[in-house]
């Protein structure tokens, strides 16, 4: 054999390691965690009962699987005119009509590891390692390299004997922190299960605002810092889909109660953000301020009140961003008017209306300037605005001055 084809053979043993070790069921620590088996939690249980080993845990559905029928934006006519990109999200903006919307879960699992660590953005990512060192597969959860450097440093690991963990990937984004990771709260505190709840130590003003407006101080529980390696004897973990309108309306009742009157119509701005400005914001504007819209920057507004306003928003309008995940305060019924880049589409703002009762508008925008599609500006012709400004008014026996 000469030395070209040895090296060859070489490669080739190298690239099939991982799966050979897998194979072999070796501890994923004698790779120092470079390459972990995954499974879903019911994949874990199913596992355990087919080899006769007790699992030590439980599984509970509390909602399950199925596909809601929502209605079509207010000025699409027939549902072929969405984008069918599906892209980061799994689903596009045709399915949402259809949408599956996954179960709701509770499980509780014995001798597990949770793992978080830091990316290059400063972006948070979290991976649970059950007993037999399998990471687990749940939305917004999962392994990746960065775990494995966080498992192979010498950091101490606290060890808790119970814990219920909530936390997802990017927990700190806005709409993440809305749509995702209080509904588990509002449904843990509803069932009384609040008590082993682990809160993150690094937390911004609004989401320790909307911990108190739960009733909730961070100061009572466990927390967990962000680049840090957690051993619990008893895991309890929920799983549940972010547009499940049974997890998303129960927020709206807790953070706003009765609410106000649906009398405000409301643009949000975005010409203080980075990104995705509405570079022509200067034509638009007056668009809206004609409908009687006010323009407000959320920035410029404690959480506390983003929820009283959004209360009482009977019309809210703005740039894709996460100020319209504010929607989820709005009183039922709502009219959402979203300008977003199709080129890149992301049906989430769609999704979230449908399960909040609200009626949504979708009008297409173009991406300006080069780069990631999420950093990019947008440009949207007056004419679609105003057509589907018309059409909104026209529902409240009103027209466009």
């Amino acid at each position: 054999m000469n030395p070209r084809q040895a090296l060859r053979r070489l490669r080739r043993r190298l690239r099939a390691l991982p799966g050979t070790l897998l194979a072999s069921h070796l501890p994923p620590g004698w790779s120092g965690y470079r390459w972990v088996a995954g499974e879903t939690v019911e994949e874990y249980f199913q596992r355990h009962a087919a080899s006769g080993r007790e699992s030590g845990g439980s599984y509970r559905i509390l909602h399950p699987e199925t596909v809601v029928a929502n209605p079509l934006p207010g000025n699409i006519a027939d549902r072929r005119q969405l984008p069918a990109e599906r892209g980061w999200w799994g689903y596009s903006f045709f399915d949402v009509p259809a949408r599956t919307s996954q179960q709701t879960f509770i499980t509780t699992l014995p001798d597990c590891q949770v793992v978080g660590y830091l990316d290059t953005v400063d972006d948070f990512h979290v991976a649970v390692l059950n007993r037999d060192r399998r990471a687990l597969r749940l939305r917004e959860v999962t392994f990746r390299t960065g775990h494995g450097r966080v498992l192979r440093s010498a950091r101490t690991t606290p060890r808790l004997a119970r814990a219920t963990w909530i936390l997802e990937r990017v927990y700190h984004n806005h709409s993440h922190w809305l749509t995702a990771h209080l509904p588990k709260l509002c449904l843990l505190r509803e069932s009384g299960g609040l008590e082993h709840v682990v809160l993150p130590a690094r937390r911004s003003a609004a989401l320790d605002a909307s911990l108190a407006m739960l009733g909730l101080d961070a100061r009572d529980f466990p927390q967990f810092e962000p680049v840090q390696t957690l051993a619990v004897e008893e895991l309890t973990l929920l799983g549940t889909d972010r547009f499940r309108p049974e997890l998303l309306r129960p927020v709206r009742t807790a953070l706003v109660g009765e609410g106000g009157v649906p009398r405000r119509r409301i643009y949000i701005s975005r010409r203080h953000a980075r990104r995705r400005r509405l570079c022509n914001e200067v034509q638009i504007w007056p668009l809206f301020r004609a409908a009687g819209f006010e323009r407000v920057c959320m920035e410029d507004l404690a959480f506390p009140q983003q929820v009283a306003l959004m209360a009482e928003t009977a019309m809210l309008a703005a740039p894709h961003g996460a100020g319209l995940t504010n929607m989820l305060c709005c009183p039922a019924g709502c009219e959402v008017l979203e300008i977003a880049d199709l080129s890149f589409p992301n049906p989430n703002f769609y999704a979230l209306a449908a399960a909040m009762g609200h009626r949504y508008w979708l009008v297409g925008a173009g991406a300006v300037g080069e780069g990631h599609p999420l950093e990019r500006d947008m440009r949207v012709d007056p004419a679609h605005v105003t057509d589907v400004l018309q059409n909104m008014l026209a529902r409240a026996g009103e027209a466009l001055a």
